[in-house]
């Protein structure tokens, strides 16, 4: 019973609990959480959910305006020659290839921006994860998912999310 009466009972009831970092030369860490759980990382996901709504009707727009001039193509078939017929399905042709290619350039430009902001995050992390290191006295932070096994109280995911929004914020700053 004389364990009870150590400073942890001693406290009063309503004195918030400061949890202190764990001390260890081995930490974790979920990187792709602290990436997308971060106010930074779900700033992007917005930026890149907007991004590709747009780019979806845009693309359902183009679908729809495409197959008008299909049939309207299909409707002259029957009153033009093969061959003069064969130059507007040609030409069809092409616009829709090019269509095709400069959509896809677009999808391509908005995943190579969730890549540049996954950078920018990284290069702002750097420090705030540094610090992390150093004041629970680690040598080195690992990925998560490439440790087989290990103590959930070295997981730091939670600490670093909390840190790089009160550091970082959304990255918009």
């Amino acid at each position: 019973m004389s364990l009870l009466t150590g400073p942890g009972f001693s406290q009063q009831v309503d004195t918030p609990v400061v949890r202190t970092l764990i001390q260890s030369p081995i930490l974790t860490i979920d990187s792709d959480r602290v990436f997308n759980e971060s106010a930074f990382g779900l700033r992007v996901a917005s930026e890149i959910d907007a991004e590709s709504a747009k780019l979806s009707a845009e693309n359902r727009k183009i679908e729809k305006d495409l197959e008008t001039e299909e049939e309207r193509l299909t409707a002259l078939r029957k009153t033009m020659n093969a061959e003069a017929f064969r130059a507007l399905a040609n030409a069809f042709d092409e616009k829709v290839q090019q269509t095709r290619l400069t959509q896809a350039a677009k999808s391509r430009a908005l995943n190579d921006l969730v890549d540049q902001e996954r950078e920018v995050f990284l290069d702002a992390a750097s420090p705030v994860l540094e610090k992390l290191m150093r004041d629970t006295g680690a040598a080195v932070i690992l990925e998560r998912r490439s440790v087989f096994v290990s103590a959930n109280a070295i997981d730091i995911t939670n600490q670093a999310i909390a840190r790089l929004n009160a550091s970082v914020g959304s990255g918009k700053d």
